[in-house]
């Protein structure tokens, strides 16, 4: 099982470049969040046997180095040829590569555009001055995306070191230490009610409005989701079409 902080020094060696990031596909319109103007990074420190990246994208062999600005401008061209007022950077984990990201969001701040941060929070947890650094932004959301609901699940599900689950927890405990707004979203699709409310249990000890913002989450069945459950065979409790997501995990 992969070490996820030691594995994203190897990725950010990939896919950083100075202060340029590589991206497989640079900006794209998406109907989350009402409608936001997104960007997919290559590189990943986990391996998610229920993500929709494909395998190249992930150890960040697929795409093209791109700087903060060139990213920036091409998510505002977005936003204003659709009329959506969020960005967001998405595809694989952000967090690698902070240089690059922090200039994004430095350029994001001098705007009336806001900026959410999806991430799965494994540096912000490690690391609690990366959350200090993301203080300094007004126009920025963090999105921690919880693998599971517990270690084994996490180990599972991620093919991680299974002790690596609480850096995700301690990282919305270093976001909120912080001032950081923010907000928990888990993985569902392979637990029972049991094991959710354990979770809810642990993050209402962090702080109560965890809870009271926590967003489910459960696997979409794009086509590349399906291969990598099958190779894994695992079969999830509770899935969705792409074509049939329901309107409020949207």
């Amino acid at each position: 099982m992969l070490n996820p902080v030691e594995y994203s020094k190897k990725i950010e060696k990939i896919v950083t470049k100075g202060v340029e990031r590589k991206y497989y596909r640079l900006v794209r319109p998406a109907r989350f969040y009402g409608g936001i103007s997104s960007s997919d990074c290559s590189g990943c420190n986990l391996r998610c046997i229920f993500c929709w990246s494909n395998d190249l994208a992930r150890e960040g062999k697929m795409g093209d180095f791109y700087s903060p600005e060139e990213v920036f401008n091409a998510l505002v061209r977005y936003a204003k040829k659709f009329n959506y007022t969020q960005f967001r950077v998405t595809g694989n984990e952000p967090t690698i590569g902070r240089e690059h990201l922090l200039k994004i969001l430095e350029l994001v701040d001098q705007t009336n555009y806001s900026f959410t941060l999806e991430t799965n929070g494994i540096l912000i947890g490690y690391d609690k001055s990366y959350a200090r650094d993301l203080a300094k932004f007004n126009n920025l959301h963090v999105r921690v995306s919880i693998k599971g609901t517990n270690e084994k699940e996490f180990g599972k599900l991620t093919l991680a070191e299974p002790n690596a689950f609480h850096l995700q927890l301690q990282a919305l405990k270093n976001l909120l230490d912080e001032g950081v707004s923010c907000h928990p979203a888990a993985m569902l699709s392979f637990c029972g009610k049991k094991e959710k409310d354990a979770l809810l249990k642990k993050l209402r000890e962090i702080d109560e409005t965890l809870v009271e913002d926590f967003e489910e989450e459960y696997v979409f069945l794009y086509s590349s989701a399906v291969k990598r459950l099958e190779k894994f065979k695992t079969k999830p409790i509770k899935t969705f079409s792409p074509n049939r997501i329901p309107e409020e995990l949207i």
